[in-house]
């Protein structure tokens, strides 16, 4: 299965200069959230994949119009040709605004999951807005990552945890790709696109 994901930065390649042949051969998108609602939308008007997203720190302005023809994740496990995502969107709390958490917070969402992961037997990909705590994040609060994607990790090894937040022009310490304990991590700032064993 060949997944494109998005965070962050509306690709001109997707956007300005767009050509159907972009998405040819895409079976799913994941956006980890801080892109307009117009460009998701856009995108699914343009492929048969579905669209899924968590939400950023920055997309309070999804309350007033949803990107059409798209999936909200949010504390849910999606099956997609038998690939199990689970969505946990939001940043750090450093501010009043919505779609941002304490580590505690985090903790609580995912322990509402409990059920769900048992049922399921874990996931195949964790997609979420910030990274984990100490795994590509920032020094300053509103990039530290959250404690309990670690745990989520460590407990269910997926093949892929995708991420946004920490946008890659923001220096070197900050990867494209990097592995966890045989987890593949991704910062998909702006676009990345990779693929997962549909038989694994």
């Amino acid at each position: 299965m060949k997944i494109l994901a998005i965070a962050d930065h509306e690709s001109e390649w997707l956007w300005d200069y767009f050509d159907r042949s972009h998405l040819k051969g895409i079976d799913l998108i994941l956006s980890c959230g801080d892109l307009k609602p117009q460009y998701l939308s856009f995108l699914a008007t343009f492929t048969t994949a579905p669209v899924l997203y968590v939400h950023g720190n920055h997309d309070n302005r999804y309350a007033e119009g949803k990107p059409d023809g798209c999936i909200c994740i949010e504390d849910k496990i999606y099956m997609h040709n038998g690939i199990r995502i689970l969505g946990l969107g939001g940043s750090m709390r450093y501010k009043p605004g919505s779609h941002q958490y304490t580590q505690v917070q985090m903790r609580r969402r995912v322990r509402k999951l409990w059920w769900r992961l048992k049922r399921q037997r874990g996931f195949d990909i964790l997609l979420t807005h910030a990274p984990a705590y100490q795994l590509n994040d920032g020094d300053d609060l509103p990039h530290r990552g959250f404690e309990a994607f670690r745990t989520l990790l460590d407990k269910y090894h997926p093949a892929f945890f995708v991420h946004g937040h920490v946008h890659l022009n923001y220096g070197r310490k900050f990867l494209r790709l990097t592995d966890y304990h045989g987890t593949q991590v991704v910062n998909a700032y702006e676009k990345y696109i990779f693929e997962i064993d549909e038989t694994k």
